[in-house]
């Protein structure tokens, strides 16, 4: 076949055209220059960035005839033989189908002989973790110490299944996977080139297809011009990829984010029917809400959210109305759910059950929120303020009242005759409303049926749990300090209870056990704290 696929036509010939490797052409350009090229080299990194690429430029460099020399003529003999992969002094050998020791042997052999008419004798070998223990055994003494016409290059994905004894006697290079504006720019490179009309937009999506690898790119972009007939639409490359629309993935994550389970689920259903891989979609899921929650961080302009300006502005207005707590939530519970969904037989359902489970997630109340409102309440519980709203969530609507004009201090009421004990109890309660709002539910259950010049009878009308309420030391103290403040004079105070009849048949007797329970229930710190916060009065107390 006569055609050539892209990844091939435009493979880097110089080091110059490698893209996004620089510290690592750089470094081998000024190795050359100062003679201090290692006799073994490991070129380390994901698949499709120029490991191998990379190597053969390094190949033409050592041996071309104007050599060594940083950027090898491409029109010599030896430059030409390499680039065509036919060099008989460049060996480039796949380690997963040569990985056994008698291949080995055979490169040790092989390599005591002189180049044919090369300066070096040159050895690629390709994935090289793929060899075995025995293999990398033999391969020792030899990597070490190899003839000085001998260079050794080795390429792989994965360094770390390598023996550390090989990569102590290796110089590592570690490539990168190249980024989504280096893919981009090249991209639009070779279209200018072919003459392929493309938008940005998809040149974009192919990138971020491509996952930081040039190969699979230009494969993609291949597959592009192969489809199209001059001119390629956005839908066209979407039905190419198999990849959901970008709006798809903003009106889905939205009606999550406002918990509508039906419009999540009717675009799931449509997403399923037009038959896009819903794993593919999950992954798409978790990558935005991970976007999402990065730009709530402020962290949206750099590097780690690699997004068009557009869609960067559309996610900050999505997230304007959303707690970063939220956003953690729905990002944590998509990730620990993304395996399920990819290994269940029935990804539709799976998928639809986790959109349910997000949509019923309560809003997650921030640490900062919740330490606002304890100390608004320990502010309101100290001044005796409403602790039903902050004064800071009110609505506008609500025009703040204007403190009223504190009027003159009443003089303190009188006490009356003895003889109308109904109107001074009156005036005492007025006084006990005020100093001791605890007590009113229990002083309302009794009378004052007698007063003298230096004490006084209250009566309690209503049950014992009442009389033992006013007797208690707390209760008592507070008598004390009210009516000696009503009567300006040292008051004794004397608590009866009034005779009961004999409850009748079938009627509820309290027992002393749940009065003391009421009795304690009453007197704990909290209960007394709310009462005086609000105002307020127990009306009556169950025992459950």
């Amino acid at each position: 076949m006569s055609y050539l696929v892209l990844a091939r036509k435009y493979r880097p010939q110089t080091f110059e055209e490698v893209v996004g490797q620089a510290h690592i052409t750089q470094t081998l350009k000024n190795a050359i220059r100062g003679d201090r090229v290692a006799h073994a080299l490991l070129f380390a990194g994901p698949r499709g960035i120029g490991k191998t690429s990379v190597a053969r430029i390094l190949a033409k460099a050592m041996n071309c005839k104007e050599g060594p020399i940083p950027v090898p003529c491409n029109v010599c003999t030896s430059c030409k033989e390499i680039t065509d992969g036919i060099a008989v002094d460049v060996f480039e050998i796949d380690g997963a189908s040569n990985r056994g020791i008698n291949e080995i042997r055979e490169l040790r052999e092989n390599i005591k002989y002189m180049p044919g008419h090369s300066r070096c004798k040159i050895y690629i070998i390709d994935e090289v973790h793929m060899l075995t223990t025995e293999a990398f055994n033999a391969l020792l003494k030899t990597l070490e110490e190899p003839p000085a016409h001998v260079l050794f290059m080795f390429a792989t994905t994965e360094p770390r299944k390598i023996p550390i004894t090989i990569l102590s006697r290796c110089q590592r290079h570690d490539f990168k996977r190249i980024s989504l504006e280096d893919i981009l720019n090249h991209l639009k490179s070779i279209c200018k080139e072919t003459s392929l009309e493309i938008s940005e937009e998809s040149l974009r999506l192919l990138a971020r297809e491509a996952d930081g690898s040039m190969r699979d790119a230009l494969s993609l972009l291949d597959q592009v011009m192969a489809y199209s007939e001059g001119t390629t639409t956005d839908d066209q490359v979407l039905d190419i990829l198999g990849t959901v629309d970008r709006k798809v993935i903003f009106d889905l994550s939205s009606a999550l984010l406002a918990h509508d389970v039906g419009k999540a689920l009717a675009l799931l259903d449509a997403v399923y029917n037009h038959g896009h891989d819903l794993k593919r979609l999950t992954m798409q899921l978790v990558e935005h809400f991970r976007h999402l929650l990065i730009v709530k961080l402020g962290h949206g302009s750099g590097p780690l959210v690699d997004v068009p300006i557009h869609e960067l502005a559309l996610m900050e207005q999505q997230i304007a109305d959303v707690s970063q707590e939220s956003l953690n939530q729905v990002f944590a519970t998509l990730f620990q759910d993304e395996v399920g969904i990819r290994l269940s037989p029935q990804p539709k359902i799976a998928l639809e059950m986790l959109f349910i489970k997000l949509c019923q997630l309560k809003p997650v109340v921030s640490f900062d929120q919740i330490i606002s409102r304890l100390d608004h309440l320990t502010q309101a519980i100290g001044t005796g303020q409403d602790m039903a709203r902050p004064k800071e969530v009110r609505q506008a609507s609500e025009p703040e009242t204007p403190p009223a004009p504190q009027e003159a201090t009443a003089p303190e009421p009188r006490p009356a005759s003895s003889d109308n004990l109904t109107q001074t109890w009156e005036q005492l309660l007025a006084v006990i409303g005020k100093e001791c709002p605890t007590l009113v539910p229990t002083v309302e259950q009794a009378s004052l049926t007698r007063i003298g010049k230096d004490f006084l009878e209250i009566t309690v009308t209503g049950n014992s749990f009442h009389t033992a309420r006013l007797r208690d030391k707390k209760s008592m103290a507070s008598l004390h300090k009210v009516c000696d403040q009503f009567f300006k004079r040292r008051m004794k105070i004397k608590i009866l209870e009034s005779g009961k009849a004999s409850p009748k048949k079938g009627e509820y007797k309290e027992s002393d056990k749940e009065r003391s329970l009421k009795k304690e229930a009453l007197d704990h710190p909290l209960v007394t704290d709310a009462l005086d916060v609000f105002k307020g009065r127990v009306v009556d107390v169950k025992i459950l």
